[in-house]
């Protein structure tokens, strides 16, 4: 069976990109005016999962940015060899550099950096997009140098090594080991040295320390990808393998929490095995339903989505889809809808078109074959 498209393209793990970008360009905030309409108790618990745990704990939501790195690491285990194959190691290497670079630098501009007027103090060196470009960098480079033996050890090493150094060095100024937020090493290493904006004002989610164990998400994704790239194995023995481990993964990260709690601000190596475990079983869910059933219609918003996820995430930025739908609903009109129908039916409306918006124009790109590649 067939289990790539035309392209050579796993089309699950696109659909799976775009159905983690759909959450970021408002499929969570659909969900938002949708609790705010009911009080169903499902809708309640759908927004209560697309927000982030206040410091410990997992919700859906916390999921989508490790999730992100995973399928980044898929690809990597896909489009290496293939460049390899064509350009040579050399050239292959060259080019890992050149897209961690460039993704870092539009990182940068997402934050607001201005080359010529914003002052190192004042720039966020750290981000979303960076520790995608480090990890990518990082993988990469790996996977170059690395047979799968060494890949796992890699993958090991970084787990345990954050376990231990979060673990069993105290807090300079407290001297005690301890998780809590602005008060463990993480925290303190990132307002002691790195330097810049930090996005919780001393510290920074997307920090030093903790880019260490979000490679390894990456990594899991190479090895997840290593999976899928073994021609020896049929569809239904690599569906068992990825869907299993997932489980185990969840298993064993659930266990490593009550003793290195699961907190996404630190990317604990507990949280690398969840996030990477749920990532493994939903992959497998997209990879069974789309690759192995041949049902695809129902995914094809979400390749659309995935297909161009930079794209639309740098859009969603600097385009402002929401306040476009705004424009067009306007106030007036969404208050008398509101008064014909049900309280917040006007921002349901708003939210369903900014959505739209986003939608149609991932459509538009992918019609015309448009697709940025760092």
């Amino acid at each position: 069976m067939n289990n790539t498209n035309s392209s050579g393209r796993l089309v699950s793990l696109d659909a799976l990109r775009g159905f983690t970008m759909f959450w970021i360009i408002g499929g969570g905030s659909l969900a938002a005016a949708l609790s705010k309409l009911s009080s169903n108790s499902f809708f309640q618990t759908l927004a209560n999962q697309l927000e982030h745990a206040e410091w410990e704990g997992f919700r859906f939501y916390d999921l989508i940015f490790p999730m992100f790195v995973f399928i980044v690491g898929v690809s990597t285990a896909f489009s290496i060899p293939r460049s390899i194959d064509k350009k040579g190691k050399k050239n292959t290497i060259m080019k890992i550099i050149i897209r961690a670079l460039s993704l870092y630098i539009i990182g940068l501009v997402y934050y607001g950096w201005d080359p010529k007027g914003t002052g190192g103090d004042q720039l966020r060196y750290v981000g979303v997009l960076q520790r995608i470009a480090i990890c990518y960098l990082a993988s990469g480079l790996l996977y170059c140098f690395l047979n799968l033996r060494g890949l796992l050890i890699a993958f090991a090493l970084l787990l345990i090594s954050y376990w231990a150094v979060m673990c069993f060095i105290p807090t300079p100024g407290l001297e005690k080991v301890t998780f809590e937020e602005g008060k463990n090493l993480a925290n303190w290493f990132d307002g002691e040295y790195l330097p810049g904006l930090k996005w919780s004002g001393k510290y920074d989610p997307e920090g030093f320390l903790s880019t260490f164990p979000a490679i390894a998400t990456c990594l899991l994704g190479v090895l997840v990808g290593i999976v899928f790239k073994d021609e020896n194995k049929n569809p239904s023995e690599k569906l068992k393998l990825v869907f299993s481990f997932g489980v185990l993964l969840i298993i064993a990260g659930s266990i490593w929490h009550l003793q290195f709690p699961v907190i996404k601000k630190l990317w604990t190596s507990s949280y690398v095995l969840v996030a990477g475990g749920c990532s493994m079983v939903l992959l497998g869910v997209f990879y069974y339903l789309i690759d192995i059933r041949n049902l695809k219609k129902w995914s094809n918003i979400f390749v659309w989505i995935g297909m161009n996820s930079i794209t639309i995430y740098i859009a969603w930025a600097f385009v402002g889809f929401n306040e476009i739908a705004e424009h067009i609903v306007g106030k007036p009109v969404e208050k008398f809808i509101d008064g014909l129908t049900f309280e917040h039916m006007g921002n349901l409306i708003t939210s369903l078109i900014s959505l739209s918006l986003a939608v149609f124009l991932c459509r538009f790109l992918y019609k015309h074959k448009i697709f940025l590649r760092l």
